[in-house]
């Protein structure tokens, strides 16, 4: 059976810290995956740097915020996609991030759905010819996202059956999706070969694993089962001190035992 891997996305679990600092402490803790969520805000040549000589991995890192929904923003989404790849090229980068947008509430659902998987097709030659994985992201919309058009994982994974390549996949994000519909395991295990990445955080609250109603141990065990051989990202709001929390989570993790 496959062992998950975790990666820490550092502007959640290390929000408003020192990213240098950050990375040379997780370094320490023996954590060689991290991700991070906007690239345009950051110093890339220090990623680069402390990336190499801490010997760590850059697991995923989003693109730009721009609508997939409306068909009228796709020419600007491709082009700050192109920009993306080149950063993650860079920093040697596999997996993009993107959101879709807000729903448009006088375009019907079923265009808005089309426009998403007509877009994601126009990008495939991109991600083909950069060995990227793009992967779409469901969000909740009753805690942290109104408005926010793909909630539905099961939605999200009709989309990337319908744009059907290898390099459009979902990012099952587990604490969106169970505040959104719950049923977990069985949605990951139907599901698993069109999921791309992970992300994780106790429910209520978007905090540690170990806090909350998801149980987790069995969790990550049915995902081990799978076969599946990404990442985990670990995109939480700690309660505790980062490292602490870091400490208890990857250093003792249950699913070793």
């Amino acid at each position: 059976m496959m062992k998950h891997s975790y990666s820490v996305c550092m502007d959640a679990v290390f929000a408003g810290c020192d990213l240098k600092s950050s990375l040379e402490a997780i370094a320490q803790l023996g954590i060689r995956n991290y991700e991070i969520w906007s690239w345009w805000d950051k110093d890339i040549d220090l990623l680069r740097r402390e990336t190499e000589s801490l010997n760590l991995h850059l697991t995923a890192m989003c693109t730009k915020f721009i609508s997939l929904v409306n068909s009228a923003e796709r020419h600007a989404y491709i082009q700050a996609l192109s920009e993306t790849i080149q950063i993650a090229k860079q920093l040697q980068c596999t997996t993009i991030i993107t959101q879709v947008g807000n729903e448009i509430p006088r375009l019907s659902r079923s265009l808005q759905h089309y426009n998403i998987v007509t877009g994601l097709k126009a990008c495939v030659p991109l991600l083909q010819a950069a060995g990227i994985t793009l992967v779409i992201e469901p969000l909740n919309t009753l805690v942290d996202h109104p408005g926010y058009f793909l909630w539905s994982s099961d939605e999200a994974f009709e989309i990337v059956g319908k744009v059907n390549s290898p390099h459009v996949k979902v990012l099952f994000d587990i604490y969106h999706q169970q505040v959104m519909e719950g049923h977990l395991a069985a949605r990951i295990q139907q599901n698993i070969k069109h999921i791309g990445h992970f992300h994780a955080a106790g429910n209520p609250g978007r905090n540690e694993l170990d806090y909350g109603e998801i149980h987790y141990p069995n969790l990550l065990r049915t995902i081990d089962s799978t076969g599946y051989n990404g990442y985990i990202g670990l995109e939480y709001i700690p309660l505790d001190d980062p490292l602490e929390g870091l400490k208890r989570l990857i250093i003792n993790d249950p699913v070793n035992s």
